[in-house]
């Protein structure tokens, strides 16, 4: 199992679309045979703007495969349009 972080910043404003767009990617992911085992969406208390989505993945090799579909890099061209500056993403750790 691995889990991993994924850091936003999102454009005053774009709060409700970035959520929203979550949800979507979410509901996507747990339909699939893809490695996908959860997702929490957390926000800056101090820094609304500011999200981390938390996953958890079935092992390193099903989140690297997501991060070449399709909806990965539709999510990542809308995102450019709603996102201050380039996500980030962190593993915390692998078991």
């Amino acid at each position: 199992m691995i889990n991993v972080g994924l850091y936003y910043k999102v454009k005053k404003g774009h709060e409700a679309d970035f959520e929203e767009r979550f949800n979507g990617v979410v509901k996507i992911l747990e339909n699939g045979d893809n490695g996908f085992l959860e997702g929490k969406l957390y926000r800056e208390v101090k820094k609304p703007e500011e999200y981390m989505i938390y996953t958890v993945w079935k092992d390193k090799k099903s989140f690297e495969a997501f991060l070449r579909t399709m909806d990965y890099e539709k999510t990542v061209d809308y995102g450019k349009s709603i996102l201050e500056s380039t996500p980030r993403h962190k593993i915390f750790g692998e078991s």
